[in-house]
């Protein structure tokens, strides 16, 4: 994972004005909280997080037919 310095905000900002942490979330992806001056806590947007997520569901999904179209006779044989 790479961290962009940009997106770093220290805990006790992120406590005092959430709403920045937000707008820097809607602005650049996400947002590293640190404690302590050591990175913590990762705020994401999560609408990219379920696009990231129904992609991932795709390759499933294309790996799937690829496989059934390389096994095609084996699987004609196994639903006997």
């Amino acid at each position: 994972m790479n961290i962009n310095t940009d997106n770093l905000i220290p805990m006790t900002e992120a406590n005092q004005n959430f709403s920045k942490v937000a707008r820097m979330v809607d602005q650049k992806g996400s947002v590293l909280i640190l404690k302590n001056n050591v990175p913590r806590y990762l705020v994401l947007d999560f609408q990219k997080i379920q696009e990231e997520s129904t992609m991932a569901d795709e390759d499933v999904m294309a790996v799937s037919r690829r496989l059934m179209k390389e096994n095609k006779e084996a699987y004609e044989v196994l639903a006997k």
